[in-house]
């Protein structure tokens, strides 16, 4: 689970201006560490198949996300995917 203190540094790190926190760079890198997180749970716990089902949703939604960025702005688009190291 994700703590405040490690959703603030996520935050800092992808934000856009001060006071960001609802770009699409911030919100990828948040539903990626979420992401994350829940595929090491699921590892373990492989017949929680409502957490997988949450996993899929996120991803999803991240895919959404990554989708139009990549329409709006390529180049902001490849720093996010190079940051993230998604899309190897």
């Amino acid at each position: 689970m994700l703590t405040k203190q490690e959703k603030d540094k996520i935050i800092d790190d992808f934000e856009t201006h001060e006071s960001d926190t609802g770009s699409p760079e911030v919100q990828v890198a948040i539903l990626t560490r979420r992401i994350n997180d829940l595929t090491e749970h699921l590892k373990t716990h492989r017949k929680d198949h409502a957490s997988r089902r949450g996993l899929l949703k996120m991803v999803g939604t991240r895919s959404a996300l990554l989708k139009y960025v990549s329409k709006k702005d390529v180049k902001r688009y490849q720093e996010i995917i190079s940051r993230l190291g998604l899309r190897k």
